[in-house]
């Protein structure tokens, strides 16, 4: 059998792997019409279908399963060596697809990816921002930033935050109308601000620690949501208790508008840390970011 086209294979692990024929376009720079010609050709030459189609979505068949699981490590070997190239240049080029969540990309992320950009006009950073833990080596990720503790051990670690703190706040007039929380069993007779994770449905529970003692604590109360930004705006307003990030409430517990609660029980957890699988070459581009954003 004649070898296949390079390029169809690799177009087809993009459909694959993001499963619509107009992302993986998107993503290739080609119309959507010429990506499914050239997937339609790629399954007349092998003489299997790859791909199950529907009016609405794309998915592998079970042909097409095998063949992305064999097309993965070989696409992945082509990227690393046509990245590693950048060595033979003065500076790294390339592309690092980055995945982390909304509190890092507007922290982090914010305050130093610009420089990095400045540094390395020659590098495009392409950032997913997603609440929701992903397997980056499935989703086509070179790294991924998170807190320590939902690092898979399997991946490489570097630490590129402080230590952090989430603290429980709430108004003095809310506090004052209610007797403050001795321990955060308590809490469950407050109205606590809540946050729903939405990839996994579930409601976060608020963590505390004291003594080597560790409590996952369930809270209810008037509003639940994903955003960090309405869930501080709801506690500034005295609708109830809030677990917050200590640098983001810093400035209104210094000038009085919140007040703490519980805070022998909030302790410092490890920050953030950017990750990769292991390899035996880190592409220039992500360890040129790795560098820069490394503590």
């Amino acid at each position: 059998m004649a070898r296949q086209p390079l390029n169809d294979l690799a177009a087809f692990a993009a459909v694959a792997r993001v499963r619509s024929f107009t992302a993986a376009a998107a993503e290739l720079g080609v119309s959507p019409s010429a990506l499914s010609h050239a997937m339609r050709g790629l399954e007349a030459r092998l003489g299997v279908r790859l791909l199950a189609r529907s009016t609405r979505s794309v998915a592998p068949t079970d042909a097409g399963d095998a063949l992305l699981e064999r097309l993965r490590p070989a696409l992945a070997q082509i990227d690393e060596g046509v990245a590693a190239l950048s060595d033979w240049r003065d500076a790294p080029a390339g592309i690092v697809r980055l995945t982390t969540f909304h509190w890092i990309a507007s922290t982090l992320l914010v305050e130093r990816l610009p420089a990095f950009l400045a540094r390395h006009p020659d590098i495009t950073v392409e950032v997913n921002v997603d609440d929701g833990l992903r397997d980056i080596v499935a989703a086509g990720f070179d790294a991924g930033i998170r807190l320590g503790e939902s690092v898979a051990k399997d991946m490489i670690a570097v630490r590129v935050g402080p230590p952090l703190r989430t603290v429980v706040v709430a108004t003095p007039d809310y506090w004052l109308a209610h007797s403050r929380p001795e321990h955060p069993s308590d809490l469950r007779r407050h109205r606590c601000i809540g946050y729903r994770n939405l990839s996994s449905g579930t409601l976060m529970p608020w963590d505390f620690e004291k003594e080597g003692k560790e409590i996952r604590q369930q809270v209810t109360g008037p509003l639940v949501c994903n955003s960090a930004d309405l869930a501080l705006a709801a506690t500034r307003a005295g609708h109830g208790v809030g677990w917050h990030m200590e640098r983001d409430v810093r400035d209104d517990v210094e000038a009085g508008r919140l007040e703490q609660g519980l805070d022998d029980w909030c302790q410092p957890y490890p920050g953030a840390f950017l990750y990769h699988p292991s390899r035996r070459q880190v592409p220039p581009p992500l360890r040129a970011l790795i560098n820069f954003l490394k503590v």
